[in-house]
């Protein structure tokens, strides 16, 4: 494999985290926008290519073993294939439960016939967080918590920063045309946020390409639909800030080391989720790149604030929505499968949830 073949390195364990806040944290992906620091000339969406290669035809040829294990553990992982569910309950109309991708790939943001028909059939329309709808109302709910996005008082992302990481941070983001001094200010899960996001993915935005759960808000808008929203934009940022500092900057520093890598790993990721096979995810994960001694726990953390947590959020909230039927619930993809994912949580409340892809 290219840029993956050493398969054991920090950077690239990292890297896969932040397919993980693609895939269960839309506001992650839309910050650099809010704050306004993506400066690319607006492409044209037919001139727009994305550079990526599939990861798992390389680890077919180069490690067949090791995919192997990942498709025995993702055999294991219940729901762990499927993007679209009947929710259904005794007297309600049925409702659906569609997993998402935050991002604006043409395979991402068109959906299946079957997802499609659901969609156009609900009365009511169901996203994360309603408030990246409005990129002025969202800047301000973040701005309500400064300290969630920025070092207060005397302290710096340089304090955090050994010295030789501080200046691999440095010359990192003077290639992105960053400089240290304008960001230091900032934390490192915002900082990474600037980074993050392939460049193909950077130009569908500055084309004016929604990501999936922004198209399927305002297609239900313009179509008369009730939309609500499950988390404010506040929420999440206290999720993403409650992971442990040290891992944001171990993150921060990772990330920007990766460079072009990150290409192949969105590329992987979506290709899997266009086949449905959400329970891939954590297994690829963690077979063809191991977590490290120094991020040991890394994993864990990360799953239990910004999946598991947010799970009981989501099933709790949505329930007296899909108490009133015909409701179509559109959540990261990440958030399904799993014994604590959503189509668990949903069963123990006594709704009937079958996949229908």
């Amino acid at each position: 494999m290219k840029t993956h073949a050493k398969a054991t390195t920090a950077t690239e364990r990292f890297v896969d985290r932040l397919f993980l806040c693609a895939a269960a944290f839309p506001l992650f992906l839309l910050l650099a926008l809010v704050l306004g620091l993506l400066m690319a000339k607006p492409a044209k969406a037919d001139e727009i290519v994305c550079s990526g290669t599939n990861l798992l035809t390389e680890l077919a040829a180069e490690n067949p073993a090791a995919l192997e294990e990942v498709r025995r553990q993702a055999a294991e992982t219940p729901n762990g294939s499927g993007l679209l569910w009947r929710v259904e309950k005794e007297g309600v109309a049925p409702s659906y439960l569609f997993g998402t991708m935050h991002m604006s790939d043409p395979r991402v943001v068109t959906l299946p016939v079957d997802a499609r028909q659901a969609f156009d059939a609900a009365e009511r329309v169901v996203i994360e967080t309603t408030d990246i709808l409005d990129q002025s109302k969202m800047a301000a709910a973040m701005f309500k918590r400064p300290e969630l996005m920025m070092f207060t008082g005397e302290e710096t992302l340089g304090d955090h920063l050994a010295g030789a990481e501080r200046q691999t941070v440095a010359d990192a983001l003077e290639l992105r045309g960053i400089s240290f001094a304008s960001v230091k200010k900032m934390k490192p899960w915002m900082l990474i946020s600037l980074v993050a996001l392939p460049a193909c993915e950077i130009q569908r935005k500055e084309a004016g390409m929604p990501i999936l759960d922004v198209k399927l808000a305002g297609d239900a808008q313009n179509a008369g639909k009730e939309l609500l929203g499950l988390e404010t934009a506040v929420e999440q940022l206290d999720a993403m800030a409650s992971l442990p500092m040290e891992m944001h900057v171990r993150g921060l520093v990772e990330t920007l080391a990766l460079g072009d890598g990150l290409n192949d790993v969105m590329e992987t990721m979506v290709s899997l989720y266009a086949e449905g096979e959400t329970g891939m995810f954590w297994p690829l994960i963690r077979v063809a790149i191991p977590e490290q001694e120094e991020g040991s726990g890394d994993y864990a953390a990360f799953d239990q604030a910004m999946v598991k947590a947010r799970n009981g959020t989501m099933a709790e909230r949505v329930r007296p929505i899909l108490d009133r039927g015909n409701a179509f619930v559109a959540v990261g993809a990440l958030h399904l499968p799993g014994e604590e994912g959503l189509i668990e949580l949903l069963r123990a409340q006594g709704y009937s949830v079958e996949g229908v892809r």
